[in-house]
């Protein structure tokens, strides 16, 4: 495929003072099914995640474990990898910003910059979250506290610090927002940093003195590169920035960064600045999505006290209910809820009575009626169950839903009108009764629900990677089209085949796919 054209995808990394949670699993899923998506469309896909680990945060955590802290972060990253496989996570590489590629790529990234003209030195003293491992404006503070991290006092720091000219792109940075609508979605975020930028930018601290944990600045050893300076650049020291330039240039710019709206600040106002200042390009589009919140309404999060681990669900009822329960239930773009009687609730009604369902019985058809084999279908007609749904413009409809992060309103088109009709037509047609009246007309109907059964699994292949594959695998598709080339278009052209039964079965039956939870 070496006409394909490149997709750069990145996530946050994450801070490794504790295990992964809930809120962190929503982000990297959501990136997940896009990068998923972006290479059933024939991109050719670099998926990038990773930890940020040159953090006070990380150090005092370490220091309490009594470890050192490249030992300790080192662990982490193990125990997030697991966390992430364990969710079906397709990331292509994960960085860890104490790696020596880091290192480089940021002496390098800092060095251009302060060539520029862009940094300058003095003292300083200011309010400073330690949650968000950022200096705060007045503006940003409500009731005197950080809105993300309410529980933690504000404290006052004084430092001789580095400062990046921010202020000095404010005009720069509004010409590109409206140079570029799409930089910046969805589309309230983008109104909330243009509204920010236009109030006008703060010069903003990149070092901090007296840390041995960290990057050292090139100029001033005394002097440590601070958080968000060093976390931004892992986008691209990542890829080859400072280490293998050739490389960098042919993946550069990302296509679009995945991250929580409350950094969207940083990486709307900031990192393109501070990519102005280097005379990099900028990436294409930033994603800010909303978050999630547990029933009472408080913001899941390891500050909040709230975090869930999405390890334990994932024991208890498999990685794909996790992903569809996130990807249907909460917005991407906005904000979402989960609860357990919710989770409950959604599982067995659309993974167990639903898709589980038209499995189980469609193959248990097969199987009875006709030993599996399903004799003549390549030349039936496997468009019946369809009952006059536009499956090309359905199809369409979806290719666009995805491609913009509005996961929940195509798994709800997925499932109100493609699992809809596959099962409305076994209730309006009754095979299991034509099997005793007309069994060629009963083997038409469970061709055209082999059909059904082949559409869903391409169309949800980026949500439930594993379950898709069971359904596809189910007959002899493979026999026409191999699994890892098909593409959404695909879904809309029926296959010439003499379909059979390869799934695994147990006394006959297929295994259950989603067993339902007794609440």
């Amino acid at each position: 495929m070496s006409d394909a054209k490149n997709f750069y995808i990145t996530t946050a990394i994450d801070y490794p003072n504790s295990r992964p949670h809930i809120g962190t699993a929503f982000e990297k899923i959501g990136a997940d099914v896009q990068a998923r998506f972006r290479r059933m469309e024939g991109s050719r896909v670099h998926f990038l995640m990773g930890n940020d680990e040159n953090t006070i945060k990380v150090s005092q955590r370490a220091e309490a474990l009594g470890m050192e802290p490249k030992p300790y972060v080192d662990d982490m990253a193990r125990q997030f990898r697991e966390v992430w496989a364990a969710l079906e996570i397709s990331n292509d590489d994960f960085i860890q910003t104490s790696e020596e590629r880091h290192f480089i790529g940021c002496q390098k990234f800092i060095s251009k910059v302060n060539e520029a003209g862009d940094i300058y030195k003095k003292s300083y003293t200011g309010l400073y979250c330690n949650g968000c491992e950022a200096f705060k404006t007045e503006k940003e503070i409500v009731d005197g506290r950080c809105p993300n991290h309410p529980n933690a006092p504000l404290r006052e720091v004084e430092e001789e610090n580095y400062f990046f000219r921010l202020s000095a792109f404010r005009e720069r940075l509004l010409a590109h927002y409206q140079a570029n609508p799409d930089f910046i979605q969805p589309e309230s975020r983008r109104n909330e940093i243009v509204n920010l930028v236009e109030g006008g930018l703060q010069d903003i601290s990149i070092s901090r003195k007296g840390f041995t944990w960290g990057i050292p600045v090139p100029f001033d050893p005394d002097q440590t590169i601070y958080v968000w300076f060093d976390a931004l650049l892992n986008y691209i020291t990542a890829i080859g920035y400072g280490t293998d330039e050739a490389r960098f240039e042919s993946i550069w710019p990302a296509d679009v960064h995945v991250i929580g709206k409350d950094i969207t600040r940083f990486h709307c106002a900031l990192w393109p600045a501070m990519l102005m200042s280097a005379s990099l390009p900028l990436p294409k589009q930033v994603f800010g999505h909303g978050f999630v919140y547990n029933k009472e309404g408080g913001k899941v999060s390891k500050s909040s006290g709230t975090a869930i681990d999405p390890a334990e669900y994932v024991k208890l009822h498999g990685a794909e209910a996790f992903r569809y329960y996130f990807m249907k239930e909460c917005p991407f773009g906005g904000d979402g809820s989960f609860s357990e009687e919710r989770f409950i609730e959604v599982y067995n009604s659309d993974l167990a009575n639903n898709l589980g369902n038209l499995y189980s019985r469609t193959l248990s058809m097969c199987v009875k009626y006709f030993d599996g084999q399903l004799e003549g279908s390549a030349s039936v007609d496997k468009t019946a169950w369809l009952a006059g749904l536009d499956l090309a413009g359905l199809i369409e409809d979806l290719r666009n839903k995805v491609g913009t992060f509005e996961y929940n309103l195509a798994l709800q088109r997925i499932w109100q009108e493609v699992l809809g009709a596959a099962n409305r037509y076994i209730d309006a047609t009754a095979p299991f009764k034509l099997a005793k009246t007309d069994l060629d007309a009963c083997k038409n109907v469970l061709i055209n629900l082999a059909e059904a059964v082949r559409v869903s699994a391409i169309l949800t292949k980026p949500f439930l990677p594993s379950t898709a594959e069971t359904f596809y695998r189910a007959f002899n598709f493979e026999e026409s089209q191999g699994w890892e080339s098909v593409s959404y278009a695909d879904a809309a052209q029926p296959i010439s085949l003499e379909l059979k039964v390869t799934a695994p079965l147990e006394s006959g039956k297929p295994r259950p796919l989603f067993p339902k939870i007794e609440a």
